[in-house]
């Protein structure tokens, strides 16, 4: 079997308002092996980033893990650790976040200070996990610059984040993240501010950096694109479930749920023609408050069956080791005492 350097299971984050409660993550399940890179997709509101937060203890209130393991497994052989059993301000997670685990955020004006400088954040970053002088984490600190694509980087650890572009301040990001050799890289759309040769640097970078270290990376994007260039494994999720997981392969030749088909049959083609329409997925992601009864995804789907996916939550269903979908239309005992055809009854 596979070393995994972090197995989730059945994660439930959910948030306390004063309208109810908002379940922002519901039971989700994944694992990612040491040296792979495992993609989250998904449309805007389906719990990627709160997924990805929950990992590390950085929801904010109300927001709070209340159900799941995270297992995480510094290097091989190592004892496994229950980051959710840990309180979000304890000694032990601080050291494992930022250094073992490190994230790049999806918003890098927002992650920099603009009171301090490039230099400032890197050395502050550095010494904080690793015994070195200033002097070495600033040479640290340049070297990584560098790496990333930013020019002139010895003028640039004395800039402030306000005098840096959108795109630089992401670089800046990727560079601080990847400072302290994490086992475990998690990046929220870390090349959407970015243009596409800077971005194919970034990614090539971080190809060069699992082949050297073994490093594992957890990747959030809406990008198809980058999936099908960078995935090992892909994770679908739609309003805080997972709806299906499996090799990057499988998933974009034989997509098994119909949010998963959707998603892919809505990329530009080349040789459509101008005047094609392209297709889009109707309605949009439910409010988290009112979440639809039995499948999540019913009340969009072209497939949905009326009285078994509006009733019942769907059943995840196993096609191999690595291969699963929560959808009934792959249940046999949900379609008990009917005629097994695949559904094109009315939606929702």
């Amino acid at each position: 079997m596979r070393e995994t350097v972090l197995t989730v299971e059945d994660l439930r984050t959910h948030f306390a308002t004063d309208d109810g409660q908002v379940r922002a993550v519901d039971g989700v399940s994944l694992s990612i092996p040491r040296g792979k890179t495992v993609c989250v997709v998904g449309e805007s509101g389906c719990g990627k980033s709160v997924t990805a937060r929950s990992i590390l203890g950085l929801v904010d209130p109300p927001g709070r893990v209340v159900d799941g393991h995270i297992w995480f497994r510094v290097a091989p052989g190592a004892e496994p650790v229950d980051l959710a059993a840990l309180d979000s301000r304890s000694e032990r997670l601080r050291r494992i976040r930022g250094n073992d685990i490190a994230m790049v955020f999806q918003e890098p004006m927002a992650s920099l200070s603009p009171m301090y400088t490039v230099g400032q954040h890197f050395v502050e970053a550095v010494r904080l996990h690793l015994d070195l002088s200033k002097d070495e984490a600033r040479d640290l600190g340049i070297s990584l610059l560098r790496r990333v694509g930013i020019p002139n980087a010895e003028h640039r650890m004395e800039a402030y984040p306000w005098q840096l572009s959108g795109g630089m301040c992401q670089r800046v990001m990727i560079a601080i993240a990847l400072a302290c050799g994490p086992a475990l890289l998690i990046a929220d759309e870390p090349t959407t501010a970015l243009d596409v040769t800077t971005q194919a640097r970034i990614l090539d970078l971080l190809a060069e950096l699992q082949e050297e270290t073994g490093m594992a990376m957890m990747f959030i994007t809406h990008d198809l694109g980058v999936v099908a260039e960078i995935a090992d494994e892909v994770v679908v999720m739609y309003l805080g479930t997972m709806v299906e997981q499996g090799p990057v392969d499988e998933i974009f030749h034989d997509p098994k749920h119909p949010y998963t088909r959707a998603l892919l049959e809505s990329i530009p083609t080349m040789g459509s023609g101008r005047r094609s329409r392209l297709p889009s997925i109707r309605g949009q992601v439910p409010h988290p408050l009112n979440r639809p009864p039995g499948c999540p995804f019913h009340t969009r789907c072209d497939s949905a069956v009326r009285g078994v996916c509006d009733v019942e939550d769907p059943p995840t269903v196993t096609f191999g080791r690595d291969r699963r979908a929560r959808c009934v239309l792959y249940d046999t005992a949900a379609f008990a005492g009917q005629v097994r055809r695949t559904p094109t009854t009315e939606t929702q």
